[in-house]
Formats: structure tokens, C-alpha cells, sequence
């Protein structure tokens, strides 16, 4: 899930997964931070569910995955769009 946040020049973007799905660790990877794992880990919140936010520029889109443990890939149900590699999102 994406939750967004628009202001005047940016546009906070928090990125949601469930609760323990997948297991272990996960990060969100993506052209906003040259696709670095770790660059921008997910944390737990109380409810259970992981997420991270991004300030990234208004009127862009970007490429990003989920990369959980293991080298595990993961896409965005809930993404504005797909690439055919990618999930897509538009601030």
C-alpha cells in the first residue's frame, strides 16, 4: 500500500506491507535511491505493519520493488502502474 502526503515541492510517500509478509527483513529499492538495498529499510510499526517514508520532488515517477530476505522480489498491488519489472509510482 502507498500512503501519500503532498506538499507545495515534494510528495512524502509511505510505503506499507502487511504485518509479517513477507518474513525478515525488507527495503524498498528504486530509482529515487539508485536501487541500493538497505538504502531505505522497513520498520515495524505498532499495528504490525512495516513501512518507510520517502520525500521525493512533485510531478516525477519512479521505479521501485520491495526486496525482502533471501533476494525475494516483491511488486506493489497497489502501485499507479507496471513497467513489466516494475512497480510505478507518480508523486
Amino acid at each position: 500500500m502507498l500512503e501519500r502526503t503532498r506538499r507545495r515541492n515534494h510528495t512524502q510517500i509511505t510505503f506499507v506491507l502487511p504485518a509479517r509478509h513477507p518474513d525478515g527483513e525488507v527495503s524498498v529499492v528504486g530509482d529515487f535511491n539508485e536501487w541500493r538495498p538497505g538504502a531505505h529499510p522497513m520498520t515495524e510499526r505498532p499495528d504490525g505493519t512495516r513501512a518507510v517514508t520517502v520525500t521525493l520532488p512533485v510531478n516525477q515517477r519512479h521505479g521501485f520493488r520491495y526486496l525482502a530476505s533471501g533476494g525475494h522480489w516483491l511488486d506493489e498491488d497497489g502501485a499507479d502502474g507496471h513497467d513489466g519489472l516494475n512497480s510505478l509510482l507518480h508523486t
